[in-house]
């Protein structure tokens, strides 16, 4: 590979194929320039428990689904270099069983793991060159994003489980990335399970002033609390959009729900608004339970008052309360699936202390395996988390190596940034 990895090749590439053949194109562009033998780009799949290998081969490897010319291998993540990679967020250059060197580099974007590129190349790459092969990653993630609006292939190969009709409908009221790496905080969300089921959702958007939550479970399953959480969500969404203030969105937000949603329907939630400039929160209970807050390595309750449900009441103003913010914290909101009734063995806040040095991004995967457990694999109703590290400050540029923080990373070389529930005085200068 050229020692100056030029990228317009690459995205010239890319813009002439097809969205369909967007990845081959970098992958094509990647072997000309490596010399590899092999290369291929491992999707992460809705589950969160393994990875699929895209491709168009003639001969598809056992086991995959194969969806016209397309094909998806489903690859186990747990115990592998893949996860080593998508944990640490740091390329892993393994000799193979061939001839080959495996290199293997992140696929990310702000933080948000996509999946992972693999090449075989003769031999060990150089160090300029393994920089190199990670720039492609990290150009990859954007080439995905960008292409996934034209065609299903991504969301195809990501759906190891088929997704019934209230899955889907509720898949298109979360957020296009479940993870948000930003100089003041990292942001992640899950929902198990991705595949049944309806009615919970999670949501956030960042702006120049402020980061804005929200965390909604709808009565009912299935395609009726996928309905009723899509008029919460869009009425959300639409008066946040149109520049209303917290209050203004989900007094609202509310009267849509009372006033389009079937006789006794409702939904609980938590908006929360963070100015970025005041570094204050305010945060409106609409019935729903409290978060957990891991600060100074105890985890507690975090308090609120509470007002009624969404779509209870046409008229019904909720309260701004006041949300304690101080740097170092990590604060973890919750739907009631996380403590469900057939997940009474399921310690949130033990868990949440025992996975104080992960990255949002695993713990809010680790929780939502600890509720699986619990429950046998047997969930009575969706189970959504979303973890919020707070690093405080003043608005700044984040710190980012090829799409992701590594000192922010779960097991990260140099990590060196201030653990989640430990404030720090370099935290609160605004200092990373």
């Amino acid at each position: 590979m050229s020692p100056h990895f030029d990228l317009r090749p690459l995205l010239e590439r890319v813009e002439a194929a097809a969205p369909v053949d967007a990845v081959t194109a970098v992958t094509a562009e990647l072997a000309s320039l490596s010399g590899a033998t092999e290369v291929s780009f491992l999707i992460a799949d809705f589950s969160g428990h393994a990875l699929v290998r895209l491709g168009t081969a003639t001969r598809a490897p056992d086991g995959s689904r194969v969806q016209g010319a397309e094909h998806a291998e489903t690859l186990r993540l747990e115990g592998t270099v893949h996860e080593q990679v998508l944990r640490t967020q740091q390329a892993a250059v393994q000799a193979g069983d061939d001839a080959g060197v495996h290199v293997i580099v992140p696929v990310t974007d702000r933080g948000d793991a996509i999946g992972l590129l693999e090449l075989v190349l003769p031999e060990p790459p150089g160090e300029q060159e393994l920089a190199d092969i990670s720039a492609a990653g990290h150009a990859l993630a954007y080439v995905v994003v960008a292409n996934r609006r034209h065609t299903d292939l991504f969301e195809w190969g990501q759906r190891t489980t088929p997704f019934s009709l209230a899955a889907e409908i509720q898949r298109r009221l979360l957020p296009s990335a479940f993870t948000c790496e930003a100089g003041q905080f990292t942001l992640a969300g899950w929902l198990e399970p991705a595949a049944t089921v309806g009615g919970d959702t999670f949501d956030y958007a960042l702006d120049r002033d402020s980061l804005q939550v929200s965390i909604t479970d709808a009565v009912g399953h299935e395609v009726g609390a996928a309905l009723l959480a899509t008029l919460l969500v869009g009425s959300l969404r639409n008066e946040r959009r149109r520049g209303m203030d917290l209050g203004t969105q989900t007094r609202n937000a509310n009267d849509a729900v009372a006033a389009h949603s079937a006789a006794g329907g409702f939904v609980t939630g938590q908006v929360v608004r963070v100015d970025l400039h005041s570094r204050r929160a305010q945060i409106v209970n609409a019935g729903h339970p409290f978060p957990l807050r891991l600060r100074e390595g105890r985890v507690e309750e975090v308090e609120l008052l509470i007002d009624l449900p969404f779509g209870i009441q046409a008229g019904t103003g909720y309260r701004l309360q006041h949300f304690p913010l101080e740097p170092g914290d990590r604060v973890v909101f919750v739907t009631d699936g996380m403590q469900e009734r057939n997940a009474a063995s399921l310690d949130v806040a033990a868990t949440l202390a025992a996975t104080s040095a992960l990255h949002p991004r695993e713990v809010v995967h680790e929780l939502g395996q600890a509720v699986l457990r619990a429950t046998g694999g047997v969930l009575r109703d969706d189970a959504s988390v979303v973890c919020l590290d707070w690093y405080g400050g003043p608005p700044r540029a984040r710190e980012s190596d090829a799409g992701a923080s590594r000192r922010l990373a779960s097991g990260g070389a140099g990590s060196g940034a201030p653990s989640p529930g430990a404030t720090s005085a370099g935290a609160a200068s605004g200092s990373r």
